[in-house]
């Protein structure tokens, strides 16, 4: 019985803990507010990236065959985490966890080819073409 108790924590050591964190969150809010400079410039509100003054607007067209690419990467980067999470309970999953990883491969090879078939992995002007001609 004393083994259970063990791991028990005390509901005021949580309550220590929490208003601990709250004042040092609010520390971390309140004082640059009077430690801070106080400066008003008209250099004080541009955008500044790694030591360039931008210029010009951040308004820009971009391809939409970029946020298709990323889009492609975060989908099979996450299947991949899945797969790796497979690897590591391979013994414990036995064939039924090998029928199933045989399957979401398969599933992501189909959905491979069908992006390659539409012309969302191609790049270039001869993709380009491809798709203002269709």
């Amino acid at each position: 019985m004393e083994q259970a108790n063990a791991y028990v924590v005390p509901v005021w050591a949580i309550a220590v803990y929490l208003l601990f964190v709250l004042v040092i969150v609010g520390v971390m809010v309140i004082l640059p507010r009077f430690l801070g400079e106080r400066h008003r410039e008209r250099a004080t509100d541009l955008p500044y990236e790694s030591g360039v003054a931008s210029t010009g607007s951040a308004r820009i067209r971009i391809d939409i065959q970029f946020y298709l690419v990323a889009v492609v990467f975060l989908i099979f980067d996450l299947e991949t985490a899945f797969i790796f999470a497979w690897a590591i309970a391979f013994k414990r999953l036995g064939w039924a966890g090998v029928i199933e990883i045989v399957v979401f491969v398969g599933l992501l090879a189909l959905v491979l080819l069908y992006l390659w078939r539409v012309g969302a992995l191609d790049w270039g002007k001869k993709a380009r073409d491809r798709r203002r001609e269709s």
